[in-house]
């Protein structure tokens, strides 16, 4: 294609400067399509599962080390707001998600997860944002290594789903609990 283009310029008849000129901008063009794929997958890594939840910080946290209790983990500090598991080896799921799919079976493969738990005010209220990142990685053969692949993005949200339900839960049965001392203090 850019052979063509050189030969439409030559035929053409227009200054070299001019010519000069329309083939840079032709060439900044080319070099912006092909440049978009990366600035996409960037664009896309940086968009990382998160949820603001209308509980205190406390909830969230205690809520949140429930779900992720079946994790080892390497750092749970409350006053950061971060949880880190250690690497887990999940080879055999995705082996098995990508049974039906193109791709080859990969040798070995783990992932981390990442939580951030912050605390904030929306008015008056205590609100907590909550952030899920997943890094996984794969190894194809010994040579390879390991390769940082980009996750699905199905445990993120479902973590966050999980979290989300746990705090409904735990609102009613607190609404149920005020209702039981309410009416206990009426008959008292």
């Amino acid at each position: 294609m850019i052979q063509y283009l050189a030969f439409i310029l030559k035929k053409m008849k227009m200054s070299k400067i001019l010519k000069c000129l329309l083939s840079v901008l032709l060439l900044a063009i080319i070099q912006s399509c092909s440049s978009y794929e990366n600035f996409k997958n960037i664009t896309e890594d940086l968009e990382i599962p998160s949820q603001v939840y209308r509980a205190d910080y406390n909830k969230v946290w205690q809520e949140m080390m429930k779900i992720v209790n079946k994790y080892p983990r390497e750092v749970d500090n409350q006053d950061a707001g971060i949880i880190k598991t250690r690497w887990i080896d999940n080879t055999l799921e995705l082996n098995f998600a990508d049974s039906f799919g193109s791709n080859d079976a990969v040798k070995a493969a783990e992932f981390k997860l990442i939580i951030n738990i912050v605390k904030g005010y929306r008015g008056s209220k205590e609100v907590s944002k909550v952030t899920v990142f997943k890094r996984q990685r794969i190894e194809q053969d010994f040579l390879q290594g390991w390769k940082v692949i980009r996750t699905d993005g199905i445990l993120e949200k479902s973590i966050l789903y999980r979290l989300e339900r746990a705090l409904a839960i735990e609102s009613k049965l607190q609404e149920i609990e005020d209702k039981k001392t309410k009416e206990a203090e009426k008959s008292f």
